[in-house]
Protein backbone atom coordinates (compact mmCIF):
# COMPACT_ATOMS: atom_id res chain seq x y z
CA UNK A 1 0.00 0.00 0.00
CA UNK A 2 3.02 2.42 0.77
CA UNK A 3 3.66 2.68 -2.88
CA UNK A 4 0.67 4.21 -3.48
CA UNK A 5 1.58 7.38 -1.39
CA UNK A 6 1.96 11.07 -3.04
CA UNK A 7 -0.44 9.30 -6.15
CA UNK A 8 -3.44 10.85 -6.70
CA UNK A 9 -7.15 8.36 -6.92
CA UNK A 10 -9.00 8.00 -10.35
CA UNK A 11 -12.68 7.65 -9.00
CA UNK A 12 -13.87 7.20 -5.79
CA UNK A 13 -12.98 4.50 -3.84
CA UNK A 14 -15.71 2.92 -2.25
CA UNK A 15 -16.14 0.00 0.82
CA UNK A 16 -18.39 -3.40 1.28
CA UNK A 17 -21.06 -1.31 2.56
CA UNK A 18 -21.27 1.06 -0.44
CA UNK A 19 -19.54 4.27 1.24
CA UNK A 20 -17.58 6.49 -0.26
CA UNK A 21 -14.45 6.29 1.73
CA UNK A 22 -11.64 7.83 -0.57
CA UNK A 23 -13.30 10.82 -3.07
CA UNK A 24 -11.52 11.13 -6.61
CA UNK A 25 -8.65 13.45 -6.82
CA UNK A 26 -7.32 12.72 -3.18
CA UNK A 27 -3.15 12.80 -3.24
CA UNK A 28 -2.93 9.24 -1.04
CA UNK A 29 -0.82 9.77 2.32
CA UNK A 30 -0.17 7.41 5.47
CA UNK A 31 -3.76 8.38 6.44
CA UNK A 32 -5.20 7.30 3.78
CA UNK A 33 -3.44 3.92 3.53
CA UNK A 34 -4.29 3.25 6.78
CA UNK A 35 -8.24 4.05 6.11
CA UNK A 36 -7.66 1.65 3.29
CA UNK A 37 -6.31 -1.05 5.11
CA UNK A 38 -9.18 -0.29 8.08
CA UNK A 39 -11.56 -0.99 5.28
CA UNK A 40 -9.27 -3.56 4.09
CA UNK A 41 -9.56 -2.00 0.12
CA UNK A 42 -7.34 -4.26 -2.25
CA UNK A 43 -4.76 -2.42 -3.87
CA UNK A 44 -5.43 -3.63 -7.14
CA UNK A 45 -8.34 -2.63 -7.13
CA UNK A 46 -7.32 1.08 -6.58
CA UNK A 47 -7.22 3.42 -9.31
CA UNK A 48 -5.15 6.10 -9.84
CA UNK A 49 -3.65 8.64 -12.35
CA UNK A 50 -0.68 7.18 -14.18
CA UNK A 51 2.93 8.59 -13.43
CA UNK A 52 5.07 9.47 -16.61
CA UNK A 53 8.94 8.46 -16.41
CA UNK A 54 9.18 12.09 -16.26
CA UNK A 55 7.47 12.71 -13.26
CA UNK A 56 9.18 10.43 -11.67
CA UNK A 57 12.64 11.84 -12.66
CA UNK A 58 11.51 15.04 -12.00
CA UNK A 59 10.19 14.46 -8.73
CA UNK A 60 13.42 12.39 -7.45
CA UNK A 61 15.54 15.48 -8.89
CA UNK A 62 13.29 17.45 -6.66
CA UNK A 63 13.29 15.57 -3.44
CA UNK A 64 17.52 15.17 -3.66
CA UNK A 65 17.96 18.76 -4.44
CA UNK A 66 15.47 19.83 -1.60
CA UNK A 67 17.63 17.76 0.43
CA UNK A 68 20.95 19.02 -0.34
CA UNK A 69 19.72 23.08 -0.60
CA UNK A 70 18.94 22.17 3.27
CA UNK A 71 21.91 21.09 4.33
CA UNK A 72 23.20 24.27 2.30
CA UNK A 73 21.20 26.84 4.20
CA UNK A 74 21.46 24.93 7.53
CA UNK A 75 26.03 25.51 6.79
CA UNK A 76 25.21 29.49 5.88
CA UNK A 77 23.56 29.49 9.67
CA UNK A 78 26.65 28.24 11.43
CA UNK A 79 29.47 29.81 9.06
CA UNK A 80 27.50 33.01 8.11
CA UNK A 81 28.92 32.35 4.43
CA UNK A 82 27.23 31.48 1.32
CA UNK A 83 28.46 28.64 -0.43
CA UNK A 84 27.76 29.89 -4.03
CA UNK A 85 30.27 27.56 -5.96
CA UNK A 86 28.26 24.35 -4.45
CA UNK A 87 25.55 26.25 -5.59
CA UNK A 88 26.38 26.89 -9.29
CA UNK A 89 27.44 22.86 -8.80
CA UNK A 90 24.80 21.22 -7.27
CA UNK A 91 21.87 23.04 -7.43
CA UNK A 92 21.60 25.63 -10.76
CA UNK A 93 21.70 22.72 -13.09
CA UNK A 94 18.71 20.75 -12.00
CA UNK A 95 16.53 24.23 -11.78
CA UNK A 96 17.61 24.37 -15.40
CA UNK A 97 16.96 20.81 -15.91
CA UNK A 98 12.99 21.10 -14.09
CA UNK A 99 12.41 24.15 -16.14
CA UNK A 100 12.11 22.12 -18.92
CA UNK A 101 10.07 19.72 -17.86
CA UNK A 102 7.32 18.54 -20.91
CA UNK A 103 3.88 19.71 -18.62
CA UNK A 104 4.27 22.48 -16.52
CA UNK A 105 1.20 21.89 -13.94
CA UNK A 106 3.32 17.96 -13.50
CA UNK A 107 6.10 19.90 -12.93
CA UNK A 108 4.22 22.94 -10.43
CA UNK A 109 2.35 19.71 -8.50
CA UNK A 110 6.20 18.38 -8.22
CA UNK A 111 7.33 21.83 -6.71
CA UNK A 112 4.80 22.55 -4.50
CA UNK A 113 5.77 22.43 -0.77
CA UNK A 114 4.14 20.07 1.08
CA UNK A 115 6.80 19.95 4.16
CA UNK A 116 9.55 21.35 5.02
CA UNK A 117 8.23 24.47 3.67
CA UNK A 118 11.31 26.66 3.48
CA UNK A 119 13.67 24.73 1.70
CA UNK A 120 11.14 23.62 -0.71
CA UNK A 121 9.94 27.06 -1.83
CA UNK A 122 13.70 28.04 -2.05
CA UNK A 123 14.17 25.36 -4.84
CA UNK A 124 9.67 26.13 -5.80
CA UNK A 125 10.81 30.16 -6.73
CA UNK A 126 14.16 29.58 -8.07
CA UNK A 127 12.51 26.69 -10.65
CA UNK A 128 9.20 29.18 -11.47
CA UNK A 129 11.71 31.83 -11.80
CA UNK A 130 13.94 30.62 -14.26
CA UNK A 131 10.64 29.29 -16.19
CA UNK A 132 9.60 32.91 -15.74
CA UNK A 133 12.86 34.31 -17.52
CA UNK A 134 12.42 31.95 -20.24
CA UNK A 135 9.36 33.19 -21.06
CA UNK A 136 10.61 36.79 -21.36
CA UNK A 137 13.46 35.25 -23.39
CA UNK A 138 16.31 36.30 -20.74
CA UNK A 139 20.17 35.82 -22.17
CA UNK A 140 21.50 32.62 -20.14
CA UNK A 141 23.77 34.58 -18.48
CA UNK A 142 20.44 36.54 -17.01
CA UNK A 143 19.21 33.21 -16.42
CA UNK A 144 21.87 32.10 -14.58
CA UNK A 145 21.52 35.02 -12.53
CA UNK A 146 18.04 34.92 -11.96
CA UNK A 147 18.19 31.19 -11.30
CA UNK A 148 20.84 32.11 -8.16
CA UNK A 149 18.92 34.90 -7.13
CA UNK A 150 15.59 33.37 -6.49
CA UNK A 151 16.90 30.62 -5.00
CA UNK A 152 18.58 32.36 -2.48
CA UNK A 153 15.97 35.28 -2.22
CA UNK A 154 14.92 34.13 1.51
CA UNK A 155 18.63 33.28 2.62
CA UNK A 156 18.43 36.08 5.43
CA UNK A 157 15.51 33.85 7.11
CA UNK A 158 18.67 31.95 8.16
CA UNK A 159 18.75 34.94 10.79
CA UNK A 160 14.73 34.55 12.08
CA UNK A 161 13.77 32.49 14.82
CA UNK A 162 12.93 29.51 13.78
CA UNK A 163 9.59 29.60 16.05
CA UNK A 164 8.21 32.64 13.93
CA UNK A 165 9.35 30.99 10.48
CA UNK A 166 7.00 27.93 11.73
CA UNK A 167 4.35 29.61 13.79
CA UNK A 168 1.37 27.91 13.05
CA UNK A 169 -1.12 31.02 13.47
CA UNK A 170 -0.73 34.67 12.29
CA UNK A 171 2.45 36.47 13.33
CA UNK A 172 1.88 39.43 15.82
CA UNK A 173 2.77 43.07 14.92
CA UNK A 174 6.10 42.69 16.56
CA UNK A 175 6.77 39.10 15.26
CA UNK A 176 5.83 40.27 11.57
CA UNK A 177 8.34 42.97 11.91
CA UNK A 178 11.15 40.85 12.70
CA UNK A 179 9.93 38.48 9.76
CA UNK A 180 10.58 41.42 7.49
CA UNK A 181 13.92 41.78 8.45
CA UNK A 182 15.03 38.58 6.64
CA UNK A 183 15.36 40.80 3.25
CA UNK A 184 18.23 43.33 4.98
CA UNK A 185 19.32 39.76 6.70
CA UNK A 186 19.59 38.68 2.96
CA UNK A 187 21.19 41.39 1.07
CA UNK A 188 24.04 42.27 4.10
CA UNK A 189 24.86 38.30 4.05
CA UNK A 190 24.62 37.78 -0.14
CA UNK A 191 26.63 41.60 -0.97
CA UNK A 192 29.78 39.98 1.08
CA UNK A 193 29.84 36.53 -0.93
CA UNK A 194 32.54 36.56 -3.28
CA UNK A 195 31.44 35.11 -7.17
CA UNK A 196 27.96 36.88 -6.64
CA UNK A 197 26.51 39.21 -9.28
CA UNK A 198 25.31 42.41 -7.44
CA UNK A 199 21.63 41.85 -8.57
CA UNK A 200 21.78 38.45 -6.08
CA UNK A 201 21.41 41.13 -3.71
CA UNK A 202 19.26 43.29 -4.54
CA UNK A 203 16.82 40.57 -4.99
CA UNK A 204 17.12 38.91 -1.40
CA UNK A 205 16.69 42.95 -0.63
CA UNK A 206 13.55 44.10 -3.32
CA UNK A 207 11.57 40.67 -3.26
CA UNK A 208 8.63 42.00 -1.19
CA UNK A 209 8.77 45.44 -2.53
CA UNK A 210 5.62 46.18 -4.45
CA UNK A 211 4.96 48.23 -7.53
CA UNK A 212 2.52 50.47 -5.85
CA UNK A 213 5.19 51.48 -2.93
CA UNK A 214 2.88 48.86 -0.20
CA UNK A 215 6.21 46.75 -0.04
CA UNK A 216 8.72 46.30 2.11
CA UNK A 217 11.91 46.95 3.49
CA UNK A 218 11.45 50.56 2.12
CA UNK A 219 8.91 50.66 0.27
CA UNK A 220 9.63 51.84 -3.31
CA UNK A 221 8.03 51.55 -6.47
CA UNK A 222 7.94 50.68 -9.97
CA UNK A 223 10.99 51.78 -11.77
CA UNK A 224 13.16 51.48 -8.82
CA UNK A 225 12.31 47.69 -8.22
CA UNK A 226 14.82 46.07 -10.35
CA UNK A 227 13.46 43.62 -13.15
CA UNK A 228 15.07 40.22 -11.47
CA UNK A 229 13.18 41.68 -8.25
CA UNK A 230 10.16 41.46 -10.14
CA UNK A 231 10.14 38.30 -12.00
CA UNK A 232 11.12 36.66 -7.83
CA UNK A 233 8.09 38.66 -6.76
CA UNK A 234 5.57 36.61 -8.84
CA UNK A 235 7.36 33.38 -8.17
CA UNK A 236 7.24 33.76 -4.62
CA UNK A 237 3.70 34.97 -4.61
CA UNK A 238 2.39 31.62 -6.49
CA UNK A 239 4.34 28.92 -4.84
CA UNK A 240 3.18 30.23 -1.40
CA UNK A 241 -0.08 30.76 -2.82
CA UNK A 242 -0.38 27.23 -4.17
CA UNK A 243 1.82 25.23 -1.35
CA UNK A 244 0.55 23.79 2.34
CA UNK A 245 2.03 26.08 4.27
CA UNK A 246 2.56 25.89 8.56
CA UNK A 247 -1.01 28.62 8.82
CA UNK A 248 -2.78 28.13 5.52
CA UNK A 249 -3.02 25.33 2.99
CA UNK A 250 -2.66 25.59 -0.93
CA UNK A 251 -5.37 27.34 -2.58
CA UNK A 252 -7.62 26.11 -5.58
CA UNK A 253 -6.12 27.44 -9.16
CA UNK A 254 -8.93 29.55 -9.88
CA UNK A 255 -8.30 31.64 -6.62
CA UNK A 256 -4.44 31.55 -7.00
CA UNK A 257 -5.05 32.94 -10.88
CA UNK A 258 -7.68 35.39 -9.28
CA UNK A 259 -5.51 36.38 -6.78
CA UNK A 260 -3.08 37.29 -8.86
CA UNK A 261 -5.31 39.02 -11.38
CA UNK A 262 -6.23 41.23 -8.54
CA UNK A 263 -2.70 42.23 -7.45
CA UNK A 264 -1.63 42.78 -10.75
CA UNK A 265 -2.62 46.49 -11.87
CA UNK A 266 -1.26 48.09 -7.79
CA UNK A 267 1.43 45.03 -6.11
CA UNK A 268 3.17 43.23 -8.78
CA UNK A 269 4.65 44.07 -12.35
CA UNK A 270 1.81 43.42 -14.75
CA UNK A 271 3.74 42.51 -17.35
CA UNK A 272 5.36 39.64 -15.64
CA UNK A 273 1.84 38.48 -14.43
CA UNK A 274 -0.02 38.88 -17.57
CA UNK A 275 2.67 36.86 -19.18
CA UNK A 276 3.12 33.98 -16.62
CA UNK A 277 -1.38 33.75 -16.49
CA UNK A 278 -0.90 33.89 -20.46
CA UNK A 279 1.07 30.70 -20.54
CA UNK A 280 -0.49 29.42 -17.59
CA UNK A 281 -3.79 29.29 -18.96
CA UNK A 282 -2.74 28.54 -22.32
CA UNK A 283 -1.40 25.56 -21.34
CA UNK A 284 -4.76 24.02 -19.89
CA UNK A 285 -5.96 23.65 -23.11
CA UNK A 286 -6.97 19.47 -23.51
CA UNK A 287 -6.20 19.07 -19.84
CA UNK A 288 -8.39 16.92 -17.49
CA UNK A 289 -9.48 19.76 -14.59
CA UNK A 290 -11.31 19.29 -11.52
CA UNK A 291 -14.41 21.87 -11.02
CA UNK A 292 -15.49 23.53 -7.75
CA UNK A 293 -18.59 21.62 -8.10
CA UNK A 294 -16.41 18.39 -8.20
CA UNK A 295 -16.92 17.15 -11.57
CA UNK A 296 -14.07 16.21 -13.86
CA UNK A 297 -13.84 17.84 -17.43
CA UNK A 298 -11.82 18.64 -20.20
CA UNK A 299 -10.76 22.39 -21.42
CA UNK A 300 -11.79 22.20 -24.72
CA UNK A 301 -11.60 25.94 -25.75
CA UNK A 302 -9.92 29.48 -24.54
CA UNK A 303 -12.55 32.44 -24.11
CA UNK A 304 -9.83 35.28 -25.56
CA UNK A 305 -12.21 37.67 -23.04
CA UNK A 306 -11.93 35.76 -20.05
CA UNK A 307 -8.96 33.23 -20.60
CA UNK A 308 -9.78 31.74 -16.69
CA UNK A 309 -13.19 30.87 -17.53
CA UNK A 310 -13.16 28.30 -20.74
CA UNK A 311 -15.42 26.15 -22.54
CA UNK A 312 -15.25 22.76 -20.35
CA UNK A 313 -16.57 19.24 -21.80
CA UNK A 314 -17.82 17.08 -19.36
CA UNK A 315 -18.99 13.62 -20.94
CA UNK A 316 -21.31 14.25 -23.62
CA UNK A 317 -22.03 17.84 -22.33
CA UNK A 318 -20.51 21.27 -22.91
CA UNK A 319 -20.10 23.93 -19.66
CA UNK A 320 -19.23 27.70 -20.61
CA UNK A 321 -17.82 28.98 -17.40
CA UNK A 322 -17.93 32.23 -18.53
CA UNK A 323 -21.66 31.98 -18.30
CA UNK A 324 -22.16 30.07 -15.28
CA UNK A 325 -21.99 32.14 -12.00
CA UNK A 326 -19.50 30.70 -9.14
CA UNK A 327 -18.18 27.91 -11.27
CA UNK A 328 -14.68 28.32 -11.74
CA UNK A 329 -11.30 24.96 -12.24
CA UNK A 330 -10.40 23.83 -8.84
CA UNK A 331 -7.43 22.24 -9.82
CA UNK A 332 -5.58 21.01 -13.21
CA UNK A 333 -5.58 17.01 -13.01
CA UNK A 334 -1.91 15.97 -13.22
Amino acid sequence: MDALIGKKVKKDIINHYGITIVPAQTIINHDVVRLLINHRIEKQSISTYAETPDKVRTSQLMRQTVARSKELFESITSSKKVPVMELRKEVLPVIQEITNHPNVFEMIDIIKAKDEYTYQHNIGVGILSTLIGKWMNLSETELTILSLAATLHDVGKVNVPTEILNKPGKLTKEEYEIMKKHTVYGYELLKEAIGLHPKVARVALQHHEREDGGGYPYGIKKDQIDLMSSIVAVADVFHAMSSERPYHSQLPFHEVMQQMERGKFGELNPQIVSLFMENMIKRTLGKQVVLTDGRLGEVVLLNPHRMEAPLIKIEDDFVDLSHVEGLRIQEIVV
